[in-house]
């Protein structure tokens, strides 16, 4: 790519020196989005401003959908901008969407919306080397308002936009959670909690101030360390209902993990025939929310099962036996309309990038008349694909079903160091492509992910235990006091137990 862009850029510099810069446009709708108007090697193209160092800003091709693309680029440091201002405009609710691709490196790179008539509003453009798609809303109070795309780099760093659009309507999430499953008892040991300016607080608060309205709790049926069970998750909902959060609450069906390898039945369920099992999901599921709808903190959303990829209670319900694993999840469905109608069933998935899986499952699913209200998914760029295969997935299947999309869970090591004894579970320097595993690099993957869902209008994300934190007592094995915590470095709360910058991102979408 660089020995082509050197030669477009050459030929952007002619053209420059001939005069063939076309001037902007203003119009209510955005010109040559696809920038298709003027070919290749083209400076400012038709209906757009070029600003800064302008030869680092020229149309070349490799379109997404057409034949050309803006990109910007310069064998030498550069701050670039290019703008299209729209005037004529209703007041209101506005979204800039367009598809991008980015090498990574600059210091700042966004499209943006400026000049509005409020505060302006901008999206970093994540590290991807397919087409993605990223959004970003605003309110017009003045009747025009600026799409900006702008980058200031080092020599080298590139990135390219196509396909811009600027329509009525917000793209928002609606979900920006956090599973806070492991708390109470990080608490119970000792852990404690800082903000950004170093003053004490309570987590879930912490949380929440920075722009957190989701929590998540897991339920284990009867685990051995006396956490995660209907008592401590009614105690839990509590304090998050008291914040004003909404509650999402995790069926796993076990009395410890259950997750794509391991999903097994309660030991008080084990010997049960098929009919019973079907039952005890019921009777559970309606136990722990009812008791939750009655001390007055009904729960939002309930999971009906964990990571299900293969199914759950196995062997009685595991995927390649689906006329029974559905006869589960409906019992599990059922229980949870049976205390609240306007409680969201969710069916979650690992693997968010991989469109086969979901397909087939909820292709099943459908088949079987599972009625559900949710998709969720798990999201962990070090395992479940590429932004782009995980926004793709999002996109197919909110479509194909017609049901919203939550990222139910997701998150990103801050350091390589470790806090404990136990091995991390994530210990490269850089995970995924793009995003090391520092503090600036954890912010950066969650902001990204939460802008990969936004712009494919997905319901939300959640990260997954933010506040695990390496706390002597509250390791992974519930049965084993002395086990350690291998999520300690993927935490939003460092090894001083100070919280990272990502946090700050819950406010940022």
């Amino acid at each position: 790519m660089k020995s082509t862009m050197a030669a477009l850029l050459c030929g952007t510099a002619l053209l420059l020196q001939a005069g063939a810069v076309q001037p902007a446009q203003a119009a209510t709708t955005v010109v040559n989005g696809g920038f298709e108007s003027n070919g290749a090697a083209v400076a400012s193209p038709t209906g757009w401003t070029s600003s800064g160092t302008t030869a680092a800003d020229y149309t070349e091709s490799g379109g997404r959908s057409g034949s050309y693309r803006i990109t910007h680029w310069s064998s030498a440091a550069y701050t670039v901008r290019t703008s299209q201002t729209l005037t004529g405009l209703t007041n209101g609710s506005y979204t800039l969407s367009l598809y991008v691709k980015n090498g990574g490196g600059q210091s700042s790179v966004y499209a943006g919306l400026e000049n509005c008539g409020g505060t302006d509003r901008r999206t970093f453009l994540p590290v991807t080397g397919d087409w993605l798609k990223i959004a970003v809303s605003t309110t017009v109070s003045g009747g025009s308002c600026t799409i900006s795309l702008s980058s200031s780099a080092s020599a080298g760093n590139w990135a390219s936009f196509d396909d811009v659009a600027f329509a009525s309507g917000a793209a928002t999430l609606s979900v920006k959670g956090a599973d806070v499953s492991t708390l109470a008892k990080s608490e119970a040991y000792g852990g404690v909690y800082y903000g950004r300016d170093g003053a004490r607080g309570d987590a879930l608060t912490l949380l929440k101030s920075h722009g957190a309205n989701y929590a998540r709790l897991k339920v284990w049926v009867n685990p051995a360390d006396g956490y995660n069970n209907k008592a401590r998750v009614l105690a839990m909902a509590r304090r998050v209902k008291a914040l004003g959060m909404g509650l999402l609450v995790d069926f796993h069906y076990s009395d410890r993990w259950a997750d794509p390898g391991t999903q097994t039945k309660p030991a008080a369920w084990s010997s049960y025939p098929f009919t019973q099992l079907r039952q005890a999901v019921y009777d559970h599921t309606y136990d722990v929310l009812n008791a939750l709808k009655a001390q007055g903190t009904t729960a939002d959303m309930a999971q009906v099962g964990n990571e299900i990829n293969d199914g759950m209670l196995w062997e009685d319900g595991r995927g390649s036996r689906f006329a029974q694993l559905a006869q589960l999840l409906s019992a599990g469905a059922s229980a949870v309309k049976a205390v609240s109608s306007s409680t969201k069933v969710v069916l979650h998935l690992a693997e968010a990038g991989n469109s086969a899986v979901f397909r087939w499952f909820f292709d099943s699913a459908a088949s079987y008349g599972v009625a559900y209200d949710v998709i969720g998914a798990s999201y962990y760029p070090y395992w479940h694909g590429t932004l782009a295969a995980m926004q793709a997935n999002v996109t197919d299947i909110r479509s194909r079903y017609g049901k919203p999309v939550l990222i139910a869970e997701t998150a990103y090591p801050f350091t390589t160091g470790n806090d404990d004894s136990e091995p991390n579970i994530i210990s490269a320097a850089t995970p995924y492509a793009g995003y090391p595993a520092t503090p600036a690099g954890q912010a950066a993957l969650f902001r990204d992910v939460m802008s990969t869902v936004q712009a494919a209008g997905g319901l939300g994300v959640v990260y997954w235990e933010p506040t695990w934190t390496a706390v002597t007592g509250n390791g992974w094995d519930p049965a084993n006091p002395s086990s350690g915590n291998g999520w300690d470095n993927q935490a939003l709360f460092d090894f001083n137990n100070r919280a990272t910058p990502a946090i700050a991102e819950y406010s940022h979408q």
